[in-house]
């Protein structure tokens, strides 16, 4: 069984996703954009929602196992894979850097993906 976390976006049911899908003990996150003005601080706003995601369903930050960051311009990858590394430098996740082009909003530079398993109960 599992059960799917949604945010009301309106995206959601257009285009058949959840924010987040529970299966037992693992958390699948979604591509989660973040705001901001340059991809470094999109990058740490998206792992924050990330963040947020996991604790309000019973995970921790430290449970997530596979982490993906998604670029739309590869040139700023630094600045992404940085604000990665500055949340999951101790963590170490298994981990993806994806470049892909062009988001549907030209305003998006990055999404973060991840998932976790919740060890402990």
């Amino acid at each position: 069984m599992h059960h799917r976390i949604s945010t009301g976006s309106p995206w959601e049911p257009k285009v058949g996703y959840s924010r987040a899908v529970v299966v037992d003990n693992t958390i699948y996150i979604s591509g989660t954009a973040g705001k901001g003005e340059d991809v470094y601080a999109q990058t740490r706003d998206a792992l924050s929602t990330v963040e947020k995601v996991l604790v309000d369903s019973g995970f921790a930050l430290t449970d997530v196992v596979q982490s993906r960051l998604v670029v739309a311009d590869f040139d700023n990858w630094e600045a992404a894979a940085r604000a990665h590394g500055e949340i999951y430098g101790d963590i170490r996740p298994a981990f993806s850097l994806v470049h892909a082009l062009p988001f549907v909003d030209p305003s998006i530079l990055v999404e973060v993906e991840a998932v976790a398993v919740r060890t402990r109960t």
